[in-house]
């Protein structure tokens, strides 16, 4: 996998169409001059937090003894299961639960928004296919990151222009593009498994 084509599925999987959506309510109880500055904070504790699972992946698979076969359909599985979510929309309830009080802090913005499970897993399935490539998956990862941010940070503006049927109808676009990959990485994982056994 490629840099380019590895940055397009973490953007895709870091949804950034779908979090506009989420980001609106969770910043409508900050004050109008400190929502950059909050929305900035959280978008750099998510990288951080993305880096060092990229950081720790390969670490983690070495420790829990997992081969690449089992994480490649693992993984196909749990992002076919976001795409699925993507293309039919629960509406992210499930990840923002209950509103706090005054401006939000990691939860839920940096932590599970942004960097969320289907992120982590998916660094974890690029680092177990090509160990080696630590290098072009940070870079794909800070270019998915940079681009998501650009969305995230106009998503007052971009959720005006659009209005709820237009970002549904991008998020279930991105959906249906992630289910070609996942079933892509399924397909995979169970032929490199067959081959092993053959």
């Amino acid at each position: 996998m490629t840099i380019c084509s590895a940055a397009i599925l973490l953007f895709f999987v870091l949804d950034p169409i779908g979090n506009v959506a989420l980001f609106v309510p969770a910043l409508a109880r900050v004050e109008p001059r400190r929502r950059i500055r909050v929305l900035v904070r959280e978008l750099l504790i998510a990288l951080g937090a993305l880096l060092l699972f990229l950081a720790l992946g390969g670490v983690t698979l070495r420790a829990l003894a997992i081969s690449p076969p089992a994480l490649s359909i693992s993984g196909g599985v749990v992002l076919f299961l976001i795409a699925v979510n993507m293309i039919f929309h629960a509406g992210g309830a499930w990840l923002t639960g209950e509103e706090g009080e005054g401006e939000p802090f990691i939860v839920p913005l940096a932590i599970p928004l942004v960097a969320g499970p289907s992120a982590l897993a998916t660094l974890l399935l690029l680092v177990a296919r090509e160990p080696g490539g630590t290098v072009r998956w940070l870079l794909a990862l800070l270019l998915a990151w940079a681009a998501s941010s650009c969305l995230l940070l106009l998503s007052s503006p971009i959720s005006r222009a659009l209005g709820a049927r237009g970002l549904a109808a991008l998020e279930r676009l991105m959906g249906m593009l992630l289910t070609t990959v996942a079933v892509q990485m399924l397909l995979e994982g169970v032929s490199s498994f067959l081959k092993g056994r053959g």
